[in-house]
Order: C-alpha cells, then structure tokens, then sequence
C-alpha cells in the first residue's frame, strides 16, 4: 500500500467499539501493514491531559466548553499523530473521531450540528477518515455494558443516548460511501467479519 488509511471506530459506550479496533490491527500487522493506534479524546501526549479533564473533572463544564476542549484534542491528535504516519505509508486506527463530536454534542447536547461540523472543519485541517465503522447497538444494552462506575460522559442518561443513537445513524445516511454501520449486538467474532468484508471492500474501490 502507497499511501496510508485513516480509519475511524465509532459508537456508544459499550459498543464493543474498541475491542474491534484492537481485532482489526492483529489482523492488519499480520497481513503485513503499518499499523498505528490511537484515539479521541487522549492520544499520546497532551490529549491525554484533555481527556482527564472531559471524563473526570468534578466541576460543572458548559456544552460549548465541552466542544471546544474535544475540538482542541482533535487539532493535537490531527498535527501530531494521524497526518505524519497517514503520509508516511500507515494505516491509522483511531478510537472517535469528528463524528463522535457530533453526535455527542450536536444531536446529544442538541448544540447546532452546522456549526459543530465547521469548527470540525478547522480542527482537522482537511484530513478526514478513509473509512468509518459505527457500532450500533441498542441504548439499554450499552448502558448495562458501561455498570454503574461511570465517567462523566457516560453519566449523561438514557435520552442523551438515545440522541446520540439516532446521530450516528443520520450520519451515516448522510455518508453511507464512508460510513458502515454494523450491528454491535453479534458476537464479537461475527462483528469482527463484518468489519474484514468492509475493509477488504474497501481496498478493492
């Protein structure tokens, strides 16, 4: 492969997201890529200082301050992380990306979704992902999944989850040729072979 893929893992919490993320890149190195982890919010360095302060702090944050700290992160991680090893040849597998912002905070903290799509605009600098995968799976499952020691994000409650479901879905309406929604409530190998298909797929456009 010449030039590196930018691919991007999305869902609810408890999706299984993560864990298909970890599948892909086992089955990519042994098929002889470059592989390179990461995730939104707290990729290795200062994003990792952001995302303490987005899950943990104790005080009260406004939903535009939210957006802006998730839109910080996103500038780091495209700069620092996705475009140098994108350009040199890898395939990059990152955990959230812009459409975690907007279905987080346009559809579930119901913040205008044109304008959060503009500043994502900025933020990434005209780098967009190669090919999304999104999770999708039943509210009461995933919050069953995440128990009861939650962190701030997780805390926001069963309406917000349900917005923020409806969200990914209209996204990927909007940009089905990019985004694959797969069923989350499979097994994890099922869901492992649906995220193979769509990137073997993919590799042949």
């Amino acid at each position: 492969m010449k030039k590196g893929l930018f691919i991007t893992f999305e869902g609810a919490d408890g999706c299984g997201k993560t864990t298909q993320l970890r599948l892909l890149y086992e089955y990519l190195t042994k098929k002889g890529y470059e592989v390179v982890i990461t995730r939104e919010p707290g990729a290795a360095g200062l994003g990792e200082k952001i995302r303490e302060i987005l899950l943990n702090y104790s005080g009260e944050v406004s939903d535009r301050c939210e957006s802006f700290l998730f839109l910080a992160d996103r500038a780091q991680h495209i700069d620092m992380i996705v475009n140098p090893n994108v350009e040199a040849g890898k395939i990059v597998l990152c955990d959230r990306h812009t459409d975690s912002t907007v279905a987080y905070q346009g559809y579930g903290r119901q913040l205008p979704i044109d304008r959060i799509k503009m500043l994502n605009e900025i933020a990434v600098a005209g780098r967009h992902p190669d090919l999304t995968f999104v999770f999708d799976i039943d509210v009461e499952v995933s919050m069953e999944r995440v128990g009861q020691n939650k962190d701030r994000m997780e805390s926001a409650g069963r309406e917000f989850y349900n917005r923020v479901k409806h969200g990914y879905l209209e996204l990927a309406l909007q940009e089905p040729q990019r985004i694959k929604v797969i069923d989350a409530s499979k097994s994890i190998n099922e869901i492992h072979a649906d995220v193979i298909r769509f990137f073997e797929d993919f590799q042949k456009i």
